[in-house]
């Protein structure tokens, strides 16, 4: 019995029965070819996470390098469908007001979806402004892409940059439905952002342009308008002169002159002789309407040559100037006025602008100097008023533009004619000099404004002082 057991013990421990070594066999092949597949689909995952990261790697280097927003939004569709393996992408962007950027629609493959980019240009309400900021429109546009493909699985997703809708992308399969993975979400989603961002740096990158050649205009309407007023003051004879233009933020159409009417004296004789003031505004600012002022400034002073009394000098610059001011649609206001030094008479007619203040010495009170016109290049066969006054010594007389009384104040009104009286009462009144009443006016002005704030359109004063004693001031 013992030998029997310990024979049949050592059977089974040297002779293990041949169904369990087979059953251990395969099982190591099934862990064997387990651990292949598992292997394989970790080559597979890390192959195309490689694949998917270089490609987001690759338009953000576009994004960095390119400088055309075309070519940039081309590569938008099929990166989006290479990432989630598709068939292919649809791209809408809007412009900054909102509308469909029709000239910038991207899609792959685009023969196939031609007829569906036509649908999405052509759409009335996308032609509309706001219509990427308003979700049931851009539901709308959803329905009619779902419609043109309507066997086909499509994921939709915004382009936002700031917070603001810069367009609509969409991925699509005709062939098969394509579950997405969080990732591919999450890839797709970044896509779009990267758009996004292309869109906002090519608006901003234009409105910088804009505001460059605005600039650029600034200059030169300053240049052509610093060129069109007298950098001094005549020397007249019993007369002080003292004039300013305060310039606005935007460059303005003022425009004032001394011209004397008797250009070929000299000396003494040119101080004596005949002199005209003038004092304009061309409606509308920038380049353009210094241009206009530099026109009528070279008729002006032709005019001017001719010796005629003021109201036909506005005639005559009206009918000539008609043609061009009316293909610009602007008009010009404009006061001119002539001055006898031996006589002190001022003649004077005027084209709608603001009329000059009078300080009366013997009075010791401000009126105003005014006669009927229309505006210059408002109607061809306008007549003009003549008006004549003789000055007396101490007597003060004021040009302005409509930018000094409509300067807007800290309080939000304006200053008015009513501050311009009485601060110009103030200053006659303590017979300044002709030089200081209008720095006194100016430094009004400041305080109103306030020191820090820009004015809103030029504000130019010209200031004519009756007196026994001449000055040269220069013009600030």
């Amino acid at each position: 019995m013992l030998r029997f057991k310990s024979h049949s013990a050592d059977a089974v421990s040297t002779k293990p029965p041949r169904s369990l070594s087979a059953a251990s066999l395969q099982g190591n092949q099934q862990s064997h070819s387990a651990s292949e597949s598992f292997r394989e689909l970790l080559d597979s995952l890390s192959t195309e996470q490689s694949c998917n990261q270089k490609l987001l790697a690759s338009l953000a280097f576009a994004l960095r390098s390119f400088t055309n927003l075309h070519r940039f939004l081309e590569l938008v569709p099929i990166v989006a469908s290479r990432l989630v393996g598709v068939e292919g992408a649809l791209l809408v962007p809007f412009q900054v007001d909102g509308r469909i950027w029709r000239d910038l629609l991207q899609s792959l493959p685009f023969d196939q979806n031609h007829e569906l980019l036509r649908q999405i240009a052509s759409m009335e309400a996308g032609l509309n402004i706001g219509f990427g900021a308003d979700p049931k429109k851009l539901e709308m546009m959803d329905r009619m892409v779902q419609r043109h493909m309507i066997k086909a699985s499509i994921f939709t997703t915004s382009v936002v940059a700031r917070g603001k809708q810069r367009g609509r992308l969409y991925v699509f399969d005709t062939q098969s439905a394509f579950p997405l993975s969080d990732i591919h979400r999450r890839h797709l989603q970044l896509v779009a952002d990267l758009a996004g961002v292309a869109i906002e740096n090519d608006q901003t990158l234009q409105e910088i342009r804009r505001h460059e050649r605005v600039d650029r205009q600034l200059s030169i309407g300053a240049e052509i308008q610093a060129q069109l007023l007298p950098d001094r003051c005549p020397v007249i004879e019993g007369v002080e002169l003292a004039a300013r233009c305060r310039p606005a933020f935007q460059v303005g159409g003022d425009y004032y002159d001394f011209m004397s009417m008797r250009p070929e004296l000299i000396g003494s004789s040119r101080e004596k002789s005949r002199w005209a003031f003038v004092i304009g505004d061309v409606m509308g600012k920038g380049v353009p309407a210094c241009l206009l002022m530099t026109m009528l400034r070279g008729m002006l002073r032709a005019e001017v040559l001719s010796g005629l009394p003021p109201d036909r000098i506005l005639h005559d610059l009206n009918q000539l100037a008609q043609v061009d001011l009316e293909h610009s649609h602007r008009f010009v206001t404009l006061f001119y006025s002539d001055f006898d030094p031996g006589t002190r008479r001022l003649r004077y007619a005027n084209a709608a602008h603001n009329p000059p203040l009078l300080w009366r010495a013997a009075q010791r009170s401000v009126s105003r100097l005014d006669a009927p016109g229309l505006l210059i290049g408002l109607q061809f066969d306008a007549n003009y008023g003549c008006g004549s006054i003789i000055l007396e010594p101490g007597d003060v007389l004021l040009y302005y533009t409509d930018g000094v009384t409509e300067a807007p104040g800290l309080a939000g009104d304006r200053f008015g004619e009513a501050r311009l009286i009485s601060t110009l009462e103030d200053a006659c009144k303590n017979a300044l000099a002709a030089q200081e009443i209008l720095d006194k006016l100016f430094s009004r002005l400041d305080r109103f404004v306030g020191i820090d704030h820009q004015l809103e359109d030029d504000a130019s004063m010209v200031l004519l002082k009756i007196n026994d004693g001449l000055t040269l001031p220069t013009i600030k």
